[in-house]
């Protein structure tokens, strides 16, 4: 590749940024960026790039465009470079939610254009281009979405675009991806940010100084409820329903614990609790995490 564009450079982005110069996969990286704190990081960290808003002249030269910005910026920014593309260049994004979002672009991108979306599980809680590291994807998956009438050859060549970059490849349609990530990712992230939002109330009631009292538990939801809020605002958003259903099914899970509780059903809750512990084990036998105490702080 010649010429790659990353739309919006922050943790995601400056990852993409510092992994493709470092393994020299194309001959320039273009950066638009609307934040300009982000643009006078990425000129005082020197990254390795060209900050441009000069859509006209630098699309039609290139080969991959990488959307990084949160979901509910892709329509104004399509609408800004729709007339310069062209059918030879890939467009990816790695947004956390696929089917919304895709038929928008359906809906807004120009008739002869493809665009082939991509999901990297990786990322943490900080944002910006200065926690940007080039091992981010190192081992971790990629899904590519594969819809009806996709162009084979944009899936083939981000395929090993991922996979260059220290990813594994899986491909999935936008319906089974929303459902399998309402549970695994967006699930988990609504808890922590609902937990500490449950800590924050009973602190003010009960007018105790809790925070200093953090133990694990709390103290690594507060880590993932620290997450880019409008980021996390678009994925809850675009993957309502999904997210909906699974909202329903732990709440019910819930109740029968309290219920449980109440009852002091030794039987039903150790059976719960020891068949949860399962689940670890297989997290860890699929490498997905390390075996080591406290997640392997130090």
């Amino acid at each position: 590749m010649k010429n790659i564009l990353i739309i919006g450079c922050g943790l995601i982005g400056s990852s993409l940024l510092r992994v493709i110069a470092q393994k020299k996969m194309c001959k320039k990286i273009f950066v638009y960026e609307k934040s300009k704190a982000n643009i006078l990081k990425i000129k005082t960290l020197k990254l390795p790039c060209v900050v441009t808003t000069d859509f006209k002249n630098v699309i039609p030269k290139l080969d991959m465009i990488i959307f990084c910005t949160p979901m509910s910026e892709y329509e104004k920014i399509i609408l800004k470079i729709n007339k310069y593309l062209t059918s030879k260049t890939i467009i990816t994004d790695v947004g956390s939610s696929k089917e919304i979002s895709l038929a928008l672009i359906k809906k807004k991108l120009k008739k002869s254009i493809s665009w082939t979306s991509s999901h990297p599980i990786a990322g943490s809680e900080v944002s910006g281009p200065e926690y940007g590291d080039s091992n981010l994807f190192l081992g971790k998956w990629c899904i590519l979405i594969k819809e009806k009438n996709f162009n084979k050859k944009h899936l083939i060549v981000l395929s090993k675009f991922w996979k260059k970059i220290g990813s594994k490849i899986v491909t999935m349609d936008s319906k089974k991806h929303d459902a399998v990530f309402s549970m695994t990712s967006h699930l988990p992230h609504l808890i922590a940010y609902n937990l500490v939002k449950t800590a924050t109330d009973f602190e003010k009631q009960k007018k105790y100084d809790l925070v200093k009292f953090s133990a694990g538990g709390l103290r690594d939801f507060s880590r993932i409820a620290a997450s880019n809020e409008i980021m996390w605002r678009d994925i809850f958003f675009n993957n309502q329903k999904n997210i909906s259903k699974v909202i329903d099914l732990f709440i019910k899970n819930l109740r029968l614990f309290k219920k449980d509780i109440q009852s002091k059903n030794n039987k039903s809750i150790i059976k719960k609790l020891v068949d949860t512990k399962k689940v670890r084990k297989k997290i860890i036998r699929l490498k997905q995490d390390i075996n080591k105490p406290d997640f392997g702080r130090s």
